[in-house]
């Protein structure tokens, strides 16, 4: 990590879910939060708990110095809506195979 820059994750208690219109994307209650230095907290849900049969992966991937290269997945109406990093940087191993969200609902 750069200096000053940090990555927690740790295992959440609390109950994630990720609806579009009247679509459940996802549901789960062992979501992975990683909260990283200048970002929002994020929660990282498994690959079970996402409906990846509603989602077309995407071209996209970016780049994070710290967590690695991201793959997207996208919905018709909604491009890039979610997240992973296939082949994580160790330091944030524990997110592979897990999947983000940019809204979450917390229930």
């Amino acid at each position: 990590m750069a200096d000053g820059h940090t990555i927690t994750i740790e295992q959440g208690t609390q109950r994630v879910r990720v609806v579009s219109g009247d679509q459940v994307l996802a549901e789960s209650d062992r979501p992975l939060v990683l909260r990283e230095t200048g970002c929002p907290e994020r929660y990282y849900l498994p690959a079970e708990d996402v409906r990846l049969d509603l989602l077309t992966p995407s071209e996209t991937h970016t780049y994070c110095p710290f967590k690695g290269t991201a793959s997207y997945w996208s919905l018709p109406d909604a491009a890039d809506l979610v997240w992973s990093y296939p082949d994580p940087k160790p330091d944030v191993a524990q997110i592979k195979d897990h999947l983000c969200f940019y809204d979450v609902e917390v229930v």
